[in-house]
């Protein structure tokens, strides 16, 4: 049978207040009401006596020390065992403690800034070590191909490719149309709306084709990428690749690279050629340029170099997007919420790394001759 914690109140001795004894087992299976019991008292309470406690534990020990300092009480016949739990619960005690100074604006926004730099820092050295160890792995899959990984590589072609020639497509038409109306409605002012051709034809393929494509396969695919790694990371498969001798780095991260760098020049390639049969479309009804002519003239009109341009840019391009959302999905390690963290942060250091190659590129090829 439970024995249960209870207590005995003493009368006052020469007014000095009176004595109030418990006994039992102060520990939380057994207190019971006693808490509730013990606040209804209404004596004057001099003395706590525990002489007669047999065990006590930390839930005991903070009843009879909240109970001692509201009654202004003095504990007595303590154990060791209470005076050590006492002791312990005196200096954890909660205390106001002096809030700290908080330092003024310039110094947070100093502070700010420093630490962001050192993150930033610290991911593109990390960054490199990733495009390291990504490059040793190429190297031993050169030396050993069998340990390729074809079916995964062609799954994530038809992802990063075949199933998203739609949405490229509609895009690229849409960004085609927008070209060819606003630029017809410059060149009208001079006269010269039959040059939209050029301009519809080589921003296409030259530019926009190939960096709008990049964009919508990083959010599209660069964030698949790093959601379905880190989902991995956290239900701990990637731990269990290694535990079984299978490179994490073979399995998951040479095949999406490999994909997509396969996969975007034909894609840059087949946005740039759709955004002109837009052009075409919207310049047939809004021009008065025939829609067949258009195409012929940009035949004409668009030099090779620009179909080279778009082609040199798109395995840059493919391997920034597939290398960040690698990366980051392979830095989760603690919870879902992280994933989705890394994902963002996988879909806008693409994008903002295509943009910065591209300019890149754009001054690149100008200086050798290639405008």
């Amino acid at each position: 049978m439970r024995e249960w914690a209870d207590y005995t109140l003493g009368p006052s001795e020469n007014g000095g207040g009176a004595t109030l004894a418990l006994h039992g087992p102060l520990r939380v299976h057994s207190l019971g009401n006693i808490d509730t019991r013990l606040a209804a008292v209404d004596a004057d309470v001099a003395r706590l006596d525990l002489s007669a406690v047999t065990d006590i534990d930390t839930t005991g020990a903070w009843l009879v020390r909240r109970f001692a300092e509201e009654r202004g009480a003095e504990i007595v016949g303590a154990s060791e065992q209470a005076r050590r739990l006492l002791r312990a619960i005196g200096k954890v005690a909660e205390t106001d403690a002096e809030p700290e100074p908080r330092p003024n604006l310039i110094v947070r926004t100093l502070a700010e800034v420093g630490d962001l730099m050192i993150n930033w820092g610290r991911g593109f050295l990390n960054s490199l070590s990733f495009l390291g160890t990504l490059i040793v792995t190429f190297g031993a899959i050169v030396r050993h191909p069998s340990r390729f990984r074809w079916t995964a590589t062609v799954h994530h072609m038809q992802y990063v490719g075949i199933n998203s020639l739609w949405i490229v497509g509609l895009m690229s038409f849409l960004i085609g149309i927008v070209i060819a109306q606003q630029g017809a409605v410059q060149l009208q002012q001079f006269g010269a709306e039959i040059y939209t051709i050029n301009l519809t034809g080589r921003l296409a393929m030259r530019e926009l084709g190939i960096l709008m494509t990049a964009i919508m396969v990083a959010g599209r695919s660069g964030s698949a990428f790093a959601a379905q790694i880190g989902t991995m990371k956290l239900t701990e498969e990637v731990d269990a690749m290694r535990t079984i001798g299978v490179s994490p780095m073979e399995t998951l991260v040479v095949p999406r690279v490999v994909a997509s760098m396969l996969m975007l020049p034909l894609l840059g390639f087949y946005s740039a050629v759709i955004a002109i049969v837009g052009g075409a479309f919207i310049s047939n009804f809004a021009l008065d340029i025939p829609f067949f002519t258009f195409l012929q003239r940009t035949q004409e009109v668009v030099p090779l170099t620009d179909v080279w341009v778009g082609v040199v840019k798109a395995p840059v391009f493919a391997l920034v997007v597939a290398l960040a959302g690698c990366y980051q999905g392979m830095q989760v390690k603690s919870n879902a919420e992280e994933v989705g963290l890394r994902t963002t942060q996988a879909v806008v250091t693409a994008i903002f790394t295509v943009i910065v190659l591209d300019a890149f590129f754009a001054v690149f090829f100008t200086e050798i001759g290639w405008s």
